[in-house]
């Protein structure tokens, strides 16, 4: 934790998840949330299922879940050193992963896409409404990473500036 009361989490290295045939491990990842935001149990009969692979809630801000998804689901022939451009261009993105996030057509939602370099890494980060939520999506190995975050209408009319901050801090180490 730092002075201003948020803490970075990082994936541990010895966290399971990602078996399977052609399954390499999960290249960890990062972000920041403020202090009173937990760790919430996931289960597989999430949306989202299987491969959900954590979620943290604040029941006053808003809560966010990272989706680690095999890339093979979304394009072939990327050998294991998937990125984000590989997969498609931003809009091509969010319309085939969107639906998985918010469970219905993202058509008409998507109200910004932003592209971030980072480290060599490139992020495309997206709003949609409704429902609320901040996506920040990047490949990494054999995987697509999904981070979202997303808050009721009051949660993200107070949490708004908190929400975008965390949705922005995300990166794969």
């Amino acid at each position: 934790m730092n002075k201003t009361g948020w803490r970075t989490y990082r994936r541990p290295d010895e966290k399971s998840g990602g078996h399977g045939v052609g399954w390499s491990p999960i290249i960890p990842y990062i972000f920041s949330v403020p202090q009173d935001w937990e760790e919430v149990p996931v289960s597989i009969a999430d949306l989202g299922g299987t491969e959900i692979d954590l979620r943290f809630g604040s029941a006053k801000e808003g809560r966010l879940s990272v989706i680690v998804a095999p890339v093979l689901r979304f394009a072939d022939n990327l050998d294991g050193d998937a990125t984000i451009e590989k997969i498609g261009r931003p809009e091509t993105v969010i319309n085939a992963f969107g639906p998985e996030v918010i469970g219905e057509n993202v058509e008409g939602k998507v109200m910004s896409i932003n592209v971030v370099q980072d480290s060599g890494r490139t992020y495309y980060q997206y709003e949609l409404e409704p429902p609320h939520v901040l996506i920040t999506a990047t490949a990494a190995g054999n995987r697509l990473y999904l981070f979202n975050v997303t808050g009721s209408g009051l949660q993200w009319k107070r949490h708004y500036k908190e929400l975008k901050k965390i949705a922005d801090s995300f990166r794969v180490v």
